[in-house]
């Protein structure tokens, strides 16, 4: 629809339609940074009365959630006031399928600077991080309390949005042990835990990251049936399982560090075992697709990248793996499943 609408206006036009949609960007996340769909989740008021309960000039929050209710993001009624729609619902702080964590990361004053930088990282190929921070993305946040803390809950609530496509699309109950790695406080194993209430799960990460997995696995009333390890996944990972998965991890980092990372885990590999690694997979065609925005948020904040379907099945025969088929989910991610060689 998009592409159809372009050809119907002139291309000047149509090419400052898509310039103006950093300003769009930013429009949300000041709504999502001011809590203007929490403060609407009772039902729709006017700008007057969302100002005074968010502390800003009621003009201005006119003017901004009448831009935002032309693109569908808030709704505005016959008698002036602003209600949510789905897309404001999901801005909401307690919303189920909330994503307020990933749009306050991508819309930080920090973020839009490292994005600023995509010139220096086109004509380098290095990351504008490093350029600008003087030190790798995952060093500078240790220095950045605060910017990590956003960027910690923006990855985590982007991952929540994944988990059930993931599960949909996926039959994990054949497995008996299913070893996450680099999986965080355990969100995405215990789902998967309590979809297969006869598996058992390994949860592999750093040990500062899994110390915080105990509550998670709690809540989630598999932690009976869950074993928490610490370490780094290019030293070694825990043998025993029957499925390894790895979501978002490969990539991270760039061909060497992600063929460290597959051969410690084809070394732990069963001759049966499955490798579930979890991507946006880049379609081989010019339709939209996420995965082409992440691949350049990538380029300015690290040396990874995302990888097209040939490229994870090259990648996996150089680790030893054989790649058995491709499942898109009704989400940005795929699983790539693979087999020992």
């Amino acid at each position: 629809m998009r592409r159809v609408e372009q050809r119907l206006v002139p291309a000047p036009v149509a090419v400052l339609d898509q310039m103006t949609g950093a300003w769009v960007s930013r429009a949300i996340y000041t709504a999502t940074k001011f809590g203007i769909a929490d403060v609407l989740s009772d039902g729709p008021r006017s700008a007057e009365e969302i100002a005074g309960e968010v502390g800003a000039d009621p003009d201005a929050v006119h003017r901004l959630l009448r831009m935002l209710a032309s693109r569908g993001v808030f709704t505005q009624h016959r008698d002036g006031r602003f209600g949510l729609t789905p897309m404001a619902d999901a801005l909401r702080a307690d919303a189920p399928a909330s994503i307020r964590g990933i749009v306050l990361f991508f819309g930080h004053p920090h973020h839009w600077e490292h994005w600023g930088h995509l010139p220096y990282s086109v004509q380098t190929g290095r990351p504008s991080v490093d350029a600008l921070r003087g030190k790798p993305m995952f060093e500078w946040l240790e220095d950045e309390p605060e910017f990590a803390a956003v960027f910690n809950s923006g990855m985590t609530s982007a991952s929540d949005t994944e988990i059930e496509p993931v599960l949909a699309a996926y039959d994990f109950s054949r497995f008996g042990t299913v070893v996450d790695v680099g999986g965080g406080h355990g969100r995405l194993l215990a789902a998967i835990l309590r979809k297969a209430p006869r598996a058992r799960g390994i949860l592999f990460d750093a040990e500062s990251v899994v110390a915080g997995a105990p509550a998670v696995l709690d809540a989630a009333g598999v932690a009976d049936r869950t074993t928490v390890v610490g370490g780094s996944f290019f030293d070694s990972v825990p043998s025993g399982g029957d499925a390894y998965v790895l979501k978002h991890i490969v990539h991270d980092w760039d061909e060497s560090k992600a063929l460290e990372i597959l051969r410690n885990v084809r070394s732990a590999m069963a001759a049966n075992s499955k490798l579930l690694v979890i991507e946006t997979v880049i379609p081989d065609d010019d339709r939209e697709h996420l995965s082409k925005l992440l691949d350049l948020e990538m380029l300015v904040a690290g040396t990874g990248k995302e990888r097209t379907a040939a490229e994870y099945t090259q990648l996996l025969h150089r680790a030893g793996f054989r790649n058995t088929r491709v499942i898109p989910t009704v989400g940005p991610a795929s699983v790539v499943e693979s087999e020992a060689a």
